[in-house]
């Protein structure tokens, strides 16, 4: 396995001393607090309760949507005629979930409704002209699409000449033309003045539901059994945990610890996880990797099965199938990695320059941007992996950035030789003829070149601040958990912590041995031990076995254990140092 690249520490620019000092006295808390707090923008108390007391009067008035207004009155005939409604979502978890969470409100609400999932093999990302046809063969007249439609112009001309009407809800960034579907919901859009622009695609479909439910006088505590959902999605996801997301993520985790519906309480009982102690890494390494396999390995469908169902029984026996798909994708992706690295390695890839380029027409579809992640942490450059799709030919491939290079705007500048691309800032797909793939690397290879700097290329671990092991005391890292859920725009905090040593019973843990399970003693305090997490840091247990000191940057986090908590550090990186005598 290549070693990852180094990573340089940057200690974020200290708050000002004065509102760190008054928020540390208003709020009866420790000045590292309090720095956390104004590192977030909150200066006074009443925005701290704000922040650590999410409340549901805080959402915003769904209706601030452009087009919701026509959105809710088409749903509303629909419902009212008997009209066929048939959602349709990508097959993610973003997708699934969304689709999972309209679905089953509308099925609960009288409506007439089924829902369609595309194949990720043959028909593809987003809206398609096969699931456009279905909906025509099976009389469905109001196709609702969710993390997906916002670039499908010619879908939604060729589902109007079939007589059905769409309505768009999405989240990615649109095209200057949008499609002329009933209405486009997409706080994205240019004319859309609603205050808060990075909901995840369930979150829009979640603000649909809010708005058809206030013109149906379904009270709002009818759609908090939806959150579970939606906090799977917005973790999943990698939306801001700021804003309005805070609060709907908030909910939806007290809603997935507490009463978590059938197919997710099934999947966090196959996931290894305690039921009542769900976090936002949870969702984002353990259970949304689950659904994501669904779509992965055989079918979205089958994720939306399982989300959706309302018997214990089959929740279970989907959720072991899902479980299978998890087992079988990560052996895939171990495999595929392994064989792109050593691509890398002996020069045979497509480009290992600025850009790591590699393909093989073989990989599965499934895993190539698991594997782009991968390639990421090894080589830390924007990286794309190919493969080609045995349904139509095509070279189809995923790409993945580093932080600050809009790898985006990058295959943008390659329109003209793709077939068809999309995605976000540092994360894409995109496919094209295979004889368009020299082109497409020499001048995605330029065009990174011009543009990347040596800052870009360097990972950067940002450090909140210093921390004494005597500073985490139990009222510390009560209040500190009060900060989550933590994610994009509310990260967790990252500590350093000087010159600490392993208690001699540090061990390697893990299947190959590749992690560190550590008791750590600051120098200044002999007799006090915390126990610490390494992931993929067994290089260094030599180091610290002899005896000699290391600086260590980490989060905290609370540790479970056969039903008893612990605090643990979670170690992002190691220093090491030699020892003073």
């Amino acid at each position: 396995m290549v070693k990852a690249k180094e990573r340089k520490w940057i200690m974020k620019p200290r708050a000002d001393a004065g509102l760190v000092s008054r928020l540390s006295s208003e709020l009866g808390i420790d000045p590292v607090l309090a720095e956390l707090l104004a590192h977030r923008g909150i200066s006074s108390f009443a925005e701290a309760r704000s922040f650590f007391r999410p409340d549901f009067s805080n959402l915003h008035d769904p209706f601030l949507m452009k087009d919701m207004d026509k959105a809710v009155e088409r749903v509303v005939r629909a419902v009212d005629g008997g009209e066929k409604i048939l959602v349709y979502g990508d097959y993610d978890v973003d997708g699934t979930t969304a689709v999972s969470l309209v679905y089953s409100f509308l099925r609960k609400n009288g409506a007439n409704v089924d829902f369609y999932i595309p194949d990720r093999y043959d028909e593809g990302y987003g809206v398609s002209f096969k699931g456009i046809d279905w909906a025509a063969e099976n009389g469905f007249v109001l196709v609702i699409t969710l993390d997906c439609g916002i670039k499908a112009n010619d879908k939604v001309a060729y589902a109007a000449s079939k007589g059905i009407d769409m309505i768009i809800c999405d989240h990615h960034l649109p095209e200057n033309e949008l499609p002329a579907a009933v209405a486009v919901l997409d706080p994205k859009r240019a004319d859309c003045n609603y205050p808060f622009d990075d909901l995840s695609g369930c979150g829009v479909g979640f603000k649909l539901v809010q708005a058809y439910s206030s013109v149906r006088g379904i009270p709002f505590e009818k759609l908090v059994p939806l959150l579970d959902l939606l906090v799977v999605s917005i973790a999943s996801d990698l939306v801001s945990v700021m804003g309005e997301n805070r609060i709907l993520s908030y909910f939806g985790l007290k809603q997935l610890n507490e009463n978590p519906r059938t197919g997710l309480l099934a999947i966090i009982k196959l996931s290894g996880l305690d039921p009542s102690h769900i976090t936002i890494d949870d969702i984002v390494f353990k259970i949304g990797p689950r659904i994501n396999a669904a779509g992965r390995m055989e079918s979205g469908r089958v994720a939306v099965e399982m989300l959706t169902a309302e018997d214990e029984e089959t929740a279970v026996r989907i959720g072991c199938e899902i479980n299978e798909y998890n087992n079988e994708r990560k052996s895939i992706d171990r495999e595929i990695t392994k064989e792109a690295l050593e691509m890398v390695q002996s020069g045979s890839c497509l480009s290992a320059g600025n850009a790591t380029i590699v393909y093989n027409p073989e990989w599965h579809k499934g895993v190539v941007g698991i594997v782009a992640s991968r390639l990421v942490e090894a080589f830390y450059k924007p990286t794309v992996v190919f493969t080609k799709s045995q349904a139509n030919g095509l070279v189809t491939g995923s790409a993945r950035s580093v932080q600050g290079f809009d790898l985006y705007d990058a295959i943008e500048s390659c329109a003209d030789l793709l077939e068809n691309f999309g995605g976000h800032l540092y994360a894409a797909g995109l496919t094209l003829k295979e004889e368009n793939l020299p082109e497409f690397c020499r001048r995605i290879e330029k065009f990174i070149g011009d543009r990347i700097t040596a800052e870009m290329l360097t990972p950067v671990i940002y450090v909140d601040t210093e921390l004494n092991f005597e500073q985490i005391t139990p009222k510390f890292f009560r209040i500190l958990k009060q900060f989550q859920p933590f994610g994009p725009g509310n990260t967790a905090p990252v500590f350093v912590t000087e010159n600490v040593y392993d208690n001699g019973n540090g061990r390697k843990v893990g299947a190959d041995a590749g992690h560190l399970k550590l008791e750590l003693i600051q120098e200044s305090q002999p007799y006090r031990h915390i126990s610490a997490i390494a992931f993929n840091k067994s290089a260094h247990f030599e180091h610290i076995r002899n005896g000699n000191p290391i600086d260590i940057c980490y989060s905290i986090v609370e540790n479970y254990y056969r039903g008893i908590a612990n605090i643990q550090l979670r170690i992002r990186d190691i220093r090491e140092k030699e020892d003073f005598i």
